[in-house]
């Protein structure tokens, strides 16, 4: 099992920045992949960026791509994900996820596929 504690979470103008970051504990050896999902109120959670843990290896989903970076540091078990050019639509709970499955990190997109979640941190974007 994998413990998942997100932060960097807040409060942002548009047009600011954020960078959050998911520090990972536990049985991090059999994390294959780590991801960032985001929920706005009454829509589903959906994908925003995955990373192979071993090669670094990302993928972005298409309306973040150029603003948004997924990251991370091998040697403090984190990953990061920096956030440009923020947009009020961008108003979520984003949420730190990790898995134990194999694969091409472009096939790592759906919920289904992770099995370790962290509790989310909010990040509210102001017009």
């Amino acid at each position: 099992q994998v413990q998942l504690v997100e932060s960097g979470g807040g409060l942002v103008q548009a047009g600011g920045s954020l960078r959050l970051s998911c520090a990972a504990s536990g049985r991090t050896f059999s994390m294959n992949f780590m991801g960032w999902f985001r929920q706005a109120p009454g829509k589903e959670r959906e994908f925003v960026a995955a990373i192979s843990w071993s090669a670094g290896s990302t993928s972005h989903a298409d309306s973040v791509k150029g603003r948004f970076t997924i990251s991370r540091d091998k040697s403090k078990n984190t990953v990061y994900l920096q956030m440009n050019s923020l947009k009020p639509e961008n108003t979520a709970v984003y949420y730190c996820a990790a898995t134990r499955a194999y694969g091409l990190v472009t096939s790592i997109k759906s919920t289904l596929d992770f099995d370790s979640w962290g509790q989310g941190t909010q990040v509210t974007v102001s017009s």
